[in-house]
């Protein structure tokens, strides 16, 4: 996805044993729909069934693969694309009054069993998803005019699509219950990307951009669910890492410093010395099973 004023790709991809991708993450979202086979989805270090009309989403900081036995091959179709690619005042004017981050960071699965519970379309719905996909896909190798607002335009009715699939399969028992465990899991992907990440440089800014929400809306939504601004809760993962640091190895004050994320070892020791109690010295210099000095 190299075009800045367009960050989108779409393909269809036959994986084999000798062609499975590694472990790994990514920065944008990835929309995935099997054509055919079966495969075992290892995300987040747990394994999950996938088939023929599965569909489910790959959101950003999420690590993932694929694991097939020998002789097998599945076929999907891999969509790719930025939360950028949605501008929020052309969703407005669209009449969707909602950031889209709802129709994509958990449109079809369950809060517990995240790959349990994702679509698998039969029959007539099948049919016109993969049409809305075929459609995509020809724009985008043919690329004739205003082929970019037209892949916009049908990617959106394909999500939207999908998300009410998803509701009208979804057994929570209101729209608001279901907006409410969304929201949840947002804030859960949120976090996840921040525990992966948390050496990086990471600010309200970066984090707002890379899930496609306004930072004000963030910093509110978070706070709410977590009892942390998204700042707060960047520190606090950063500290519990650099008290583990102290307590496992040797290395120097600064080097911990840089090695969570912080390039001014100063602010680092104020910092930790206030969320902590003490100074990082004194804190290498306790019993962490009775809570003394030694």
């Amino acid at each position: 996805m190299s075009e800045k004023d367009f960050p989108f790709c779409i393909n269809r991809k036959i994986h084999t044993k000798r062609n499975l991708p590694p472990v790994h993450d990514h920065d944008f979202i990835e929309l995935v729909y099997v054509l055919e086979g079966e495969a075992e989805h290892i995300f987040e270090r747990e394994g999950y069934g996938i088939e023929a009309g599965d569909v489910f989403i790959i959101n950003p900081g999420e690590v993932h693969t694929y694991k097939i036995g020998h002789g097998h091959r599945f076929e999907i179709i891999n969509c790719l694309f930025m939360p950028t690619l949605f501008d929020e005042a052309w969703l407005r004017g669209l009449g969707i009054s909602e950031s889209m981050d709802y129709f994509y960071v958990h449109p079809f699965l369950n809060t517990n069993d995240r790959f349990h519970h994702c679509l698998n379309l039969r029959g007539e719905d099948a049919v016109t998803v993969l049409s809305s996909f075929e459609t995509i896909i020809e724009e985008y190798v043919e690329k004739r005019s205003d082929y970019m607002t037209l892949i916009r335009l049908k990617l959106v009715q394909l999500l939207l699509q999908l998300s009410r699939y998803y509701g009208e399969k979804a057994t929570f028992p209101c729209k608001a219950s279901r907006r409410k465990q969304e929201r949840k899991i947002f804030i859960q992907r949120i976090c996840g990307y921040i525990e992966r990440h948390y050496n990086q440089k990471l600010s309200l800014g970066v984090l707002s951009e890379l899930f496609n929400i306004s930072s004000r809306h963030l910093n509110r939504i978070f706070k709410e669910e977590t009892g942390k601004t998204v700042i707060e809760f960047v520190h606090h993962v950063r500290i519990n890492k650099a008290k583990k640091l102290f307590t496992d190895t040797d290395k120097k004050v600064l080097t911990i410093a840089m090695e969570v994320g912080y390039d001014d070892p100063a602010f680092f020791t104020r910092l930790f010395t206030r969320e902590v109690g003490c100074s990082p010295g004194k804190y290498r210099g306790l019993d962490h099973d009775k809570g003394m000095l030694v």
